[in-house]
């Protein structure tokens, strides 16, 4: 067995000197501040207690630096994560309680059993198939589900926020008399704060910046006016402790219920590590191992469920800032979990002064930014199917199930690439004597042959395509009946089935008992190999190959009728005229 997926940081380790670990440690400590009002913030997205996102980003990170493959790529708790595990457990246990933390500690211990598995089984290439608009519906229905959620936070109204973005909006307008406008004045004061320092002070961050002031507007009207007459919640001191162990329940009525939702979460997770993975890879220039992030991950999520933590996986925000920080090696997220510990032990106590309000500010802002406006006018102005992909990801987000809205997403994706892949495009060809050495062209006011009609395959033969090609083969006999040689082009297709095959094979019989022949010229070795095996060569087609598209016409004149070539007009090729 091989045993090299226990020791990818031999590739990094080895290079490490004092430069490295000083830049390291600066980016680490830039990370351990951003990620404190981050992990209190998706904790709150998840439905679970506030610690619980910052012990997510403690023991998880560690494990995925240490067995992944990315320099720069940092774990953690995500928005999108967080949203999901919300969707799939609110309905099963209600938010914040004992019994809906075991559910995310199962959940998460499933979601890294099956990474795990598929990184074992060399599927790193699995992410392939969730396509870019997915993602970006995806995330984007994700957004304003965060913004819907936290609607009753930012306006200070006691009103149930679970469901889908319709059944929030309702449950809001019939309490929107009792908005409390001092709770908002906290939310748009942090939110006004966020937007103001992220777009003038881009180097300070900007949502501990927020969230300071927030929190000191809130103990000012406090002391003005009032705990009782403000209204205003806060989040409460958190406890000043390491991630105090815990354990998945793994029962079968539990296994049995998150199983659809741990593949979601599973699929999203991956699509979203080993994709930030593979763009900082890009930028700093080596490349990342699908297998092995997937292990990573695996590793971390299982670990996490042991230690308080609900699921991890590659965050956009923290990964960006650790390598704008000047991160050299996955030490830098080692280093950051770690100086998180500290932190926590040392400011805990002080989020009891932390206001809901200012965190649905927060949460506003986070919303906003996960919103790629450009990418999806992108996608609008670009491709129809891509705009269908987006848009079914994004309304069964915001309206259905969010792990639905993944895998109706994906199907979707597929559905579109099997359709188009299922329709090859086959066009008609002859020799063009306006071009040198009278080339062959697709222009159909070019003179064909009164008995040799040529094609050309671009595409795979296989079961689903094999029907448009059959189809294409009749429509030629019907119109063209004195045509009874054909000659197809084959280095276009690059695969062949069996069924595919046997289409090529008959329509070889086909032609022989009516007099003529089907030929295939310049075929490559992957479509020659195929058509041996499944044997749809034996019959007639072996003499009828070949590689060279002069052999091909020299070979296939000698079986055309002399009699119609006597009185033929067109003399297209060279052996006509002579």
């Amino acid at each position: 067995m091989d045993w090299s997926w226990t020791t990818p940081y031999k590739t990094w380790l080895p290079s490490v000197g004092p430069r490295e670990v000083r830049a390291d440690l600066l980016a680490g400590l830039t990370g351990a501040i951003v990620v404190l009002p981050q992990g209190v913030a998706f904790a709150t997205i998840a439905g679970m207690p506030p610690e619980y996102g910052l012990y997510a980003s403690m023991i998880p990170a560690i494990i995925a630096a240490w067995f992944g493959s990315s320099r720069h790529l940092v774990s953690g708790p995500t928005t999108a994560a967080s949203v999901v595990l919300f969707s799939a457990l609110s309905a099963m246990a209600v938010p914040g309680t004992p019994d809906y933390v075991a559910l995310a500690l199962t959940l998460t211990f499933m979601v890294g059993v099956l990474e795990l598995v598929l990184g074992f089984a060399r599927m790193g290439a699995l992410v392939n198939f969730i396509s870019h608009s997915v993602v970006v519906g995806f995330t984007a229905g994700a957004a304003v589900l965060i913004g819907a959620k936290q609607i009753k936070h930012f306006f200070g109204v006691e009103m149930d926020s679970s469901g889908n973005l319709h059944e929030i909006l309702f449950e809001f307008g019939k309490h929107s008399l009792e908005i409390n406008p001092i709770v908002t004045l906290v939310a748009a004061t942090t939110l006004g704060l966020g937007i103001a320092c992220k777009r003038w002070l881009p180097k300070i961050p900007y949502m501990i910046v927020a969230l300071i002031g927030g929190s000191l507007l809130s103990v000012g009207l406090n002391e003005w006016l009032g705990a009782a007459r403000t209204g205003i919640a806060t989040v409460g001191a958190l406890p000043a402790t390491l991630p105090p162990l815990s354990a998945p329940s793994l029962t079968f009525e539990n296994i049995r219920e998150l199983a659809p939702s741990a593949l979601a979460v599973t699929l999203f997770a991956l699509t979203e590590a080993v994709s930030i993975g593979r763009a900082l890879g890009a930028r700093g220039g080596y490349r990342i191992d699908g297998n092995q992030e997937f292990i990573g991950q695996g590793l971390s999520n299982i670990a996490g469920s042991f230690f308080s933590g609900y699921v991890a996986t590659g965050s956009f925000n923290r990964s960006g800032v650790n390598y704008e920080a000047g991160a050299r090696t996955p030490l830098a997220s080692i280093f950051a979990a770690f100086m998180l510990m500290a932190i926590v032990l040392l400011v805990a106590p002080y989020a009891a002064y932390l206001p809901k309000a200012a965190m649905a500010g927060i949460l506003f802002l986070v919303a906003w930014g996960l919103i790629d406006l450009k990418e999806i006018g992108h996608i609008l102005h670009s491709s129809k199917r891509e705009t269908g992909v987006l848009a079914v990801t994004f309304f069964s987000a915001i309206f259905l199930e969010l792990e639905f809205a993944i895998f109706a997403g994906v199907l979707l994706s597929l559905v579109l690439y099997l359709e188009r892949t299922s329709k090859p495009r086959i066009f008609s060809m002859a020799p063009d004597p306006r071009l040198p050495n009278n080339a062959f062209s697709d222009d159909p006011d070019v003179k064909q042959c009164p008995q040799l009609h040529f094609l050309r395959i671009d595409g795979s033969l296989f079961f689903g395509s094999v029907a448009h090609v059959e189809q294409t083969f009749d429509r030629l006999r019907a119109e063209h009946p004195d045509q009874k040689h054909l000659a197809i082009f084959a280095n276009g297709i690059n695969f062949v089935d069996l069924q595919g095959g046997q289409t090529l094979s008959h329509e070889m019989q086909r032609r022989f008992k009516d007099g003529g022949g089907m030929y295939l010229i310049q075929v490559k070795p992957g479509l020659w190999d195929a058509l041996e095996r499944c044997g749809c060569l034996d019959a007639t087609g072996a003499r009828n190959v070949f590689q060279a598209k002069t052999a091909a016409i020299r070979g296939i004149y000698q079986k055309l009728d002399k009699k119609v070539c006597a009185n033929c007009e067109a003399r297209i090729f060279r052996e006509c005229k002579a």
